[in-house]
């Protein structure tokens, strides 16, 4: 607990704080959205707002992306050390996209302002935001941070309230579509600029030291309640692990999430020393990600409808994560891709969980964004366009007693929007054909993983593609005798000819005009054995499409009259003991058990000479970047 002494707080005045702080982090977000230039803020929301104290420490944050619960934090607090409190004056407006500061990638700009009161610091308004370029390559995998874009250390974009023009300009060369990037980065001032206007008001109205003291006093109620609910977990040390497919460079060679979670009466540690070592793909991520990891499941674990998000809710956690791994790599480690980790291992310290507090976990989830970065140039003026497009949502797991849900965001990125296929349309040359739930991609179990979802894209122009999707041979795991979904695909199909691949990082792929791409996210992982599920909840699954006739068969037990979409329950029963009797349905949680190829995993047809071959004659023809690959 704090030192304030919360008897000499103001209960009413306290709550009346603190919803003022979560207003004040909403209408930042309200404000950001509605100012920015690219979708991907403005309508997939990939972004974060927040209020902190004077030390960094998290007082409020935006609802939002999950993983960023440490960025902002833990960068402000990068600020301070930097500058030191002297240095920072009433009007700066910091600035940094550190990789290894934020954790994750450079798109990640994050601009803070420090808030005064009568000429003292009390705190900090702060928004992370995604930009849609920030330089650096277009195509293929990248090795190292510097070959990946523009990379700004901590700096004052604005001194005093008077702008920076020297970094706004090294800000404007060094990005492809300048007016958007500048437009997105007047819409994160003005929503920081909103923060600190709110928390100023808040003091003018209540008194500097009540707000304070409230603050404290947040902290300290969240803090009690994460204890009590740890020490609802019985003691103990509990390990679980689970694989990526690959770091998209050693293709094939599956990557370690191990965890070990101690509980410990009313604290609990979070031990990642077992997470793979950093790899050589762009799949890395800085130690505030792995942070962050542990601290949304501690968050979910315990306290998921505590509000505003702040630090105290994880005062009795102790995360452990030695330097050089996956989550905490050390420069010039890639981290383009930062995104895509954290999730499994969010999801496998709920796994080693499970025998402890089954009814606080879930069965693994799709785990991954499942988007496509497609480029190319307008067919209607030739001017440059860049898309990310998927955001489809997947199926997650299922829970002891509830079907998991289905076409949802994986937990990275928490409530991101899919972006409205009628914008994609109007905005970028694609057709999206089809966009739909995914048959037989939940998990079977008495209690079904959520469905993914599958989305068809047609070009209508000349464009390049790359998607760097994860977890397509390592399925989303069920639990409790529940089996595993489906794991996530990428497709396409070239003049006429349909190509599937045993990766999903299929990478600096052009498409002409009428190709298509489809995208298929993975489904959750079931939760108890599905020769239990009540025939009439199999019925209703095959009556809507989530289940085939064929999947009610094999995996359930359950035989259904094709005419009447009725279960015959004396077969369906005989057909569920024989299934127990041979050990039947067996779980598959890996969609390939050796999984190799030749040369380079990306490209899964005959390479093409990239000086002479017709195909980067296309490219280069069409007036895309060259012909490249990892």
């Amino acid at each position: 607990m704090s030192e304030t002494s919360t008897s000499k707080v103001d209960p009413v005045v306290t709550e009346i704080i603190r919803n003022g702080f979560i207003a004040a982090t909403e209408e930042m977000k309200t404000n950001l959205m509605r100012t920015a230039y690219n979708m991907i803020i403005y309508e997939a929301l990939d972004f974060t707002v927040g209020l902190f104290d004077r030390d960094g420490n998290t007082v409020s944050i935006g609802i939002g992306l999950p993983m960023f619960i440490r960025g902002m934090s833990d960068t402000i607090k990068a600020k301070i050390a930097h500058f030191g409190r002297e240095r920072i004056e009433p009007g700066d407006v910091l600035l940094t996209n550190d990789a290894y500061i934020t954790g994750s990638h450079l798109n990640h700009m994050t601009f803070s302002v420090p808030i005064f009161h009568e000429g003292e610091l009390i705190g900090f308004s702060a928004c992370m935001a995604h930009w849609q370029d920030i330089g650096g390559p277009l195509d293929g995998m990248t090795r190292d941070i510097f070959s990946e874009g523009l990379q700004m250390p901590i700096v004052k974009a604005w001194r005093a309230g008077v702008a920076n023009d020297d970094i706004l300009s090294v800000i404007r060369m060094n990005v492809r579509l300048p007016e958007r990037a500048m437009g997105d980065l007047r819409a994160q001032v003005a929503a920081i600029k909103t923060g600190e206007k709110r928390f100023l008001e808040l003091v003018a109205k209540y008194g500097r030291n009540a707000v304070l003291d409230a603050i404290a006093a947040i902290f300290d109620h969240s803090e009690a309640v994460a204890r009590e609910s740890v020490r609802q977990i019985p003691d103990g040390t509990y390990e679980a692990e689970s694989f990526m497919d690959d770091d998209g460079v050693d293709a094939g060679k599956r990557v370690s999430m191990r965890v070990k979670v101690t509980v410990d009466g009313d604290r609990m540690s979070i031990d990642l020393t077992g997470i793979s070592e950093q790899v050589k793909g762009f799949y890395n991520s800085g130690e505030t990600a792995g942070r962050s990891a542990a601290q949304v499941a501690f968050k979910c674990l315990t306290s998921g409808l505590d509000l505003p998000i702040n630090d105290g809710s994880f005062r009795n956690l102790e995360i452990v994560l030695p330097p050089g791994r996956v989550v905490s790599a050390q420069r010039p480690a890639p981290m383009r891709w930062w995104m895509t980790y954290p999730m499994t291992i969010v999801d496998t310290i709920f796994k080693a969980l499970a025998p402890a507090v089954p009814t606080r976990v879930i069965a693994g989830h799709h785990a991954d964004l499942v988007i496509a970065f497609v480029h190319g140039r307008q067919p209607r003026d030739g001017g440059l366009f860049l898309y990310l497009g998927g955001l489809i949502g997947g199926g997650w797991g299922a829970k002891l007693g509830e079907d998991g849900v289905s076409a949802t965001i994986a937990i990275n990125d928490g409530d991101t929007h899919n972006s409205p296929s009628e914008q994609a349309e109007v905005k970028y040359p694609v057709m999206i054909e089809r966009y739909a739930l995914r048959e037989d991609s939940g998990g079977a179990g008495k209690h079904r993983g959520g469905l993914g979802t599958e989305q068809v894209v047609r070009a209508l122009g000349d464009v390049m593609f790359n998607a760097q999707i994860e977890r397509v041979d390592c399925r989303p795991w069920g639990l409790f005798g529940g089996l595993s979904g489906l794991g996530n695909e990428v497709a396409l199909n070239r003049d006429g000819e349909d190509l599937r691949f045993p990766t999903g990082k299929v990478l600096a792929q052009f498409l002409r005009e009428g190709d298509v791409y489809t995208l298929r996210s993975g489904g959750g992982g079931g939760c108890g054995s599905p020769l239990d599920r009540k025939l009439e909840d199999v019925e209703n699954d095959v009556r809507q499409g989530y289940v085939s006739i064929a999947a009610a068969h094999q995996q359930y037990g359950v035989e259904i009259d094709a005419a009447t979409g009725c279960a015959d329950r004396a077969r369906s029963e005989a057909l569920r003991r024989d299934l127990r009797r041979k050990g039947l349905p067996k779980d598959q949680p890996f969609a390939r058990e050796d999984f190799s190829t030749a040369g380079c995993p990306h490209c899964l047809w005959p390479r093409l000479d990239p000086r002479t071959g017709p195909l980067a004659q296309a490219v280069a023809a069409a007036g895309l970047n060259r012909w490249r690959c990892c």
